[in-house]
């Protein structure tokens, strides 16, 4: 007998990046009475993850939950970034609807587009929130009419484009129905979740029906998966199997552990949960995203979203440079082949193949920031490896080579719109529209490998007041040959330590990436030529004393200029075919993959030849 869980809504937040969904969440939180009154809470409480807070932006989507009146309204945080949106996909299949927030000023950007088609295609409820409406430059009218557009354009139901559209501050958290008349706190949205999000319904006396959306680990209780109960109840300790996603697969019963729900930012036990409920258990040795726990007597596995595939790959090597070994914990190929199978288990997006040689491995991931992060996190956890540029992925549709295209939106000052036109289109791009007149907004369809190492070079050509952002849109024949980079590197032609002297001696050549002091090794790249073509040059030259002044005196007198140390990022845009990036705990170097400066350029000469 099916029932409504009244007192139940299950929703996500979608945005485009930086759109302020996790602020959002904070006032909800805090008005949803989880924090004290007196309690020191800090900004983005939700953003737990330490790159999340140094860089400002939304990785892993979170579950936590409110309480208003009668109700528990279950929240999840998505990623804003399309790098990430295999964790919305996902998380989707957990709610019965969404609140799309879009910035007062910025209005629909292409994120905005990707997250509301996959909200529109599992047909769940839209709250529309107008957010940032305390900006000096909002244009609440506009951004509404746009939204509607944008819902016209992806085929939206009648009753969708019905949706109901809210004003938010989520910085002050306040929330309002119309944008002139400010409000005084969030509980118009609490209402308009509770009125137009849909309970869920279904029959707790039906066997156990449980779809894994997300995979957390812990070191004491194994694997943990966190999902919405489909159909019937459970129960911590009772017997269960698992049916595999995309397979026949059903294993043996197995007892459950632990079984807890979320209340604010916290995971608490719980002894039974029944249909709509999102909960978290623990006891299967294996556990995937996409499986379903069924009652012992029943296996009914469930669908599951379809995940978009990666477009872009690197290749993680183990590293063999003269430092090898020498700042990382974890160096070797099993304990590099170990942590990129771990993540393959708990990021839907992310695929690791093995290659032709066991030092090697091929990550497949959804766009540049999507593999940094995943870089960044393991130099952090003590890994020291090599990885080469990213390489977008082809595929062959009957018998012709297709490339996966991006839709990219640009806003920038009107004096600089012409030079990134002419950039965007040296690189494959395509201009589809342009609105605007002193802030053109400009939307174009590039070769996702067209942007590899753009994204600098636009913050250079718009003076650092252009914003621009991208979101995959699907595979198109293949476009020809892209030009590279047209800049070579300076590379250190003998190991030892910088010293100020040789550095001030080449700084004209070009732009350095190595301060003095630095020990380097022969290979390593210290730096970008102005010109086409590599330069090997000693680093390490000492001015030799003479009778008149010691060396040590000249050197501090020299000034360098210029020195910009690389992030990992713009190491990921620089580096050519025949580079790689050395990634240790402690250090970012780029380095030639051939280190011998004699053996590189009888190859060199070969080749043209």
């Amino acid at each position: 007998m099916n029932i409504v869980r009244d007192d139940i809504r299950n929703i996500a937040i979608i945005a485009h990046v930086d759109h302020g969904k996790t602020t959002l969440v904070d006032e909800m939180l805090k008005q949803g009475g989880v924090f004290r009154a007196n309690q020191q809470v800090a900004e983005r409480v939700m953003d737990s993850n330490d790159l999340e807070r140094e860089r400002g932006i939304t990785i892993l989507s979170k579950n936590t939950a409110v309480h208003y009146g009668n109700t528990k309204i279950n929240i999840v945080d998505t990623p804003g970034h399309a790098d990430f949106s295999g964790e919305v996909e996902r998380v989707l299949k957990m709610v019965s609807g969404v609140l799309l927030l879009v910035d007062s000023f910025e209005g629909p950007m292409p994120q905005t587009r990707f997250v509301l088609k996959k909200a529109l295609e599992l047909n769940l409820k839209v709250i529309i929130v107008v957010n940032k409406i305390d900006r000096p430059d909002a244009r609440c009218a506009e951004v509404v009419d746009e939204t509607l557009e944008l819902l016209l354009e992806l085929d939206a139901t009648d009753e969708q484009l019905e949706s109901p559209i809210l004003f938010a501050s989520g910085r002050t958290g306040t929330a309002t129905l119309d944008w002139q008349e400010p409000g005084t706190d969030l509980r118009p949205l609490f209402d308009t979740i509770i009125q137009h999000i849909p309970a869920p319904q279904g029959d707790p006396d039906a066997p156990l029906q449980l779809l894994i959306s997300t995979i957390d680990y812990n070191d004491y209780v194994g694997r943990i998966g966190v999902g919405r109960i489909e159909r019937g109840s459970i129960q911590a300790g009772q017997m269960a199997i698992r049916c595999a996603y995309g397979s026949s697969f059903v294993s043996a019963p197995t007892r459950l552990g632990g079984l807890y729900e979320f209340d604010g930012l916290k995971r608490v036990n719980c002894e039974r949960a029944q249909v709509g409920d999102i909960v978290a258990v623990s006891g299967f040795e294996e556990l995937f995203i996409g499986d379903t726990i069924c009652n012992v007597a029943m296996a009914e596995p469930l669908p599951f979203v379809k995940i978009d595939e990666p477009t872009v790959s690197m290749t993680f090597c183990v590293n063999d440079s003269p430092f090898a070994g020498t700042e990382g914990t974890y160096v070797t190929s099993r304990h590099l082949r170990a942590r990129l199978m771990k993540e393959s288990l708990t990021d839907v997006s992310l695929k690791v193949k093995d290659t032709s040689t066991t030092d090697a491995f091929q990550v497949f991931g959804r766009g540049e920031l999507h593999l940094s992060i995943l870089i960044e996190t393991m130099r952090r956890q003590g890994y020291e490896f090599a990885v080469t540029k990213p390489q977008a992925i082809l595929k062959e549709i009957d018998g012709e080579k297709y490339e996966p295209m991006e839709r990219v939106l640009c806003d920038v000052p009107s004096e600089y719109a012409g030079v990134v036109i002419e950039k965007l289109g040296r690189r494959r791009g395509t201009l589809l529209s342009m609105h605007g007149q002193d802030r053109p907004r400009m939307e174009f369809l590039i070769p996702s490998r067209g942007l590899f190492g753009y994204r600098g070079e636009f913050l250079t050509d718009t003076h650092g007041e252009g914003v621009m952002s991208a979101v995959f849109e699907d595979y198109e024949p293949y476009k020809g040959e892209i030009p590279t980079r047209i800049s070579g590197s300076l590379v250190a032609s003998e190991a030892g330590e910088t010293t100020a002297y040789a550095l001030f001696n080449i700084q004209d050549r070009g732009e350095l990436f190595t301060e003095a002091g630095v020990k380097v090794y022969m290979g390593m790249i210290v730096g970008r030529n102005s010109r086409p073509g590599d330069i090997d040059v000693n680093v390490c030259r000492k001015k030799h004393m003479t009778n008149s002044r010691n060396s040590a005196a000249a050197e501090e007198a020299l000034k360098l200029t210029g020195v910009r140390v690389p992030t990992l990022e713009e190491a990921m845009e620089f580096i050519d075919d025949d580079e790689l990036i050395e990634i240790t705990p402690k250090s970012i170097r780029m380095r030639k993959r051939i280190l011998d400066t004699e053996t590189r350029k009888k190859i060199e000469s070969r080749k043209k030849a």
